[in-house]
């Protein structure tokens, strides 16, 4: 160590002329200073290559997400980071809601016992059985006994089969004796004595089942024609609406053989994959004739489509322009558009997906579209072998029951179209805890889906991404309260509007954790 005495000698000596110590001292000084720079210029130089590591990861990643996508028939373009696993899959959070369907301190079983309500439900099965629901109710508020539905067995799929083919019977009548009394059939001797026909009027009130009850006080015997959408969605005391949810989610119970081979495939589901989406693809041949979507059909299937309308005497509008259907958002996404939905939500190509529906229109030819971006698709025939799918054969209510089941179960629900199996799902599934329903936006789709045809977009691009999941972002099932009817309406515009009870039955069947 140099003292500071020792330190001025030194520098004396320095001025006057170098010593040999001197200039050994200087060129340790200058090496160590170009040691430092070297160090320095390393290190950045290590930084950049790391960073440029980083890159060629990134890169790497990115190139083989697109390969992926070319062997399933992608366009790839631009990619953005993949959606974490829990958002894709997770139920979106529910603040502690959950199923409340017990009736309050003031409500009385109703007694019924000297007149008769005789139904005749019509549609297909969750039409039915909202329909069922809504009877319950009204046979409860006019005090009269009910006597089991009988189904429809006119509709499009000429399905014979009758309410204990379907629903477990004797669970249905005894789970419901403290609200009402339900009976196998009409009494012998009130057969032949004359009966009130009544079509009762769409999404009626109170009020008019009060009234109903006075007119009709001379008849034994009332039957109804049609049993769907007899009750307003709002407006109801607390106590009918919590009626209609324990008749639909806890009363039609599906008969053993059905809720049996529901589960099992259920459980085969899970282990193929653990997690599967349950797709409701809206696209039988029924549905595109009824509403006119001819959009990506060849000129003869939507001639044949045409024809049927024309000739289904019950459906009242002949004549539909198929391109304004699509731009409203009026028309079920097709396969392709399904996959490219799908794919641009961030769903893997592995994704196991549940196909929840009746025969494809155009079957694999329509199908081959969704099937070249998700391979994993999975349908009833292929799920469940011919033996256990034999005594279902030629009725579809009882197959679409098992879809029901396999599509409340699902980790994801997604409907192509809002029709009455959606929105039963739906609701059955925001009652069970907000499981997670993707509801897409066919009208802000079908905008994308057409620039994508002109080249303003690419599917499998980050901006496409994007656009879809923002979209999106709040319509997955979250909790929310009911929508009632758009305002300025008035009489049955304004009950049309309102979103379905059985849809969304919140907040009367679903209350927070302090109720």
């Amino acid at each position: 160590m140099v003292n500071h005495r020792g330190g001025s000698n030194h520098a004396r000596g320095f001025s006057r002329r170098p010593s040999f110590f001197t200039i050994i001292t200087l060129c340790i000084i200058l090496l160590s200073a170009s040691s430092i720079f070297i160090f320095l210029f390393s290190t950045r130089n290590i930084s950049d290559d790391d960073d440029d590591h980083q890159k060629d990861l990134l890169v790497e990643h990115f190139n083989s997400h697109s390969q992926s996508q070319s062997q399933s028939n992608f366009q790839s373009g631009s990619q953005s980071l993949p959606v974490p696993d829990e958002q894709l899959w997770d139920a979106p959070f529910s603040y502690g809601l959950h199923p409340c369907v017990k009736p309050t301190s003031k409500y009385k079983a109703a007694q019924g016992s000297d007149r008769y309500i005789t139904v005749r439900c019509n549609g297909g099965l969750n039409q039915m059985r909202t329909g069922i629901s809504d009877m319950v109710a009204v046979a409860y508020i006019m005090n009269a006994t009910l006597v089991i539905p009988q189904l429809d067995k006119r509709s499009f799929w000429q399905d014979s089969s009758t309410f204990s083919d379907i629903f477990d019977e004797l669970h249905f009548i005894t789970s419901l004796q403290g609200d009402l009394r339900i009976v196998g059939e009409l009494p012998k001797e009130l057969e032949s004595v004359p009966r009130s026909r009544k079509h009762f009027t769409s999404w009626s009130g109170m009020g008019y089942y009060e009234e109903m009850t006075e007119s009709l006080k001379d008849y034994q015997v009332i039957h109804v024609a049609k049993s769907d959408s007899r009750l307003a969605n709002n407006d109801l005391p607390l106590d009918i609406q919590r009626l209609r949810c324990r008749t639909l989610y806890h009363a039609l119970r599906f008969s053993p053989p059905i809720e049996i081979l529901g589960k099992k495939l259920v459980e085969r589901l899970r282990s193929r994959g653990g997690r599967y989406i349950a797709l409701h693809l809206r696209y039988e041949k029924d549905m595109l004739s009824f509403t006119g979507c001819t959009y990506g059909l060849t000129d003869a299937e939507s001639e044949e489509l045409r024809i049927m309308r024309e000739n289904t005497n019950h459906w009242k509008v002949k004549k539909i322009n198929s391109t304004e259907q699509r731009i409203g958002g009026l028309c079920p996404l097709t396969p392709k558009e399904v996959g490219i939905f799908l794919q641009a939500l961030d769903y893997p190509p592995s994704t196991l997906i549940y196909i929840a529906a009746g025969e494809i229109y155009g079957g694999d030819t329509h199908l081959s579209e969704l099937m070249a971006r998700f391979p994993n698709l999975v349908f009833k025939e292929t799920l469940a072998t011919k033996v256990e799918l034999k005594a279902f054969a030629r009725h579809a209510s009882q197959t679409a029951a098992l879809d029901y089941i396999i599509s409340v179960e699902s980790d994801v629900f997604v409907p192509s179209y809002s029709g009455n199996m959606a929105r039963a799902v739906e609701g059955h599934r925001r009652f069970l805890g907000h499981r997670k329903t993707i509801t897409p936006d066919r009208k802000g789709l079908v905008k994308l889906f057409d620039k994508l045809e002109i080249g303003k977009l690419r599917e499998g691009s980050s901006s496409l991404s994007s656009l879809v999941q923002k979209m999106h972002k709040s319509w997955q099932g979250a909790p929310r309260k009911r929508r009632v009817a758009l305002p300025g309406l008035k009489g049955k515009a304004r009950l049309r509007t309102e979103e379905s009870f059985y849809e969304n039955p919140y907040p009367e069947c679903i209350c927070s954790s302090k109720a």
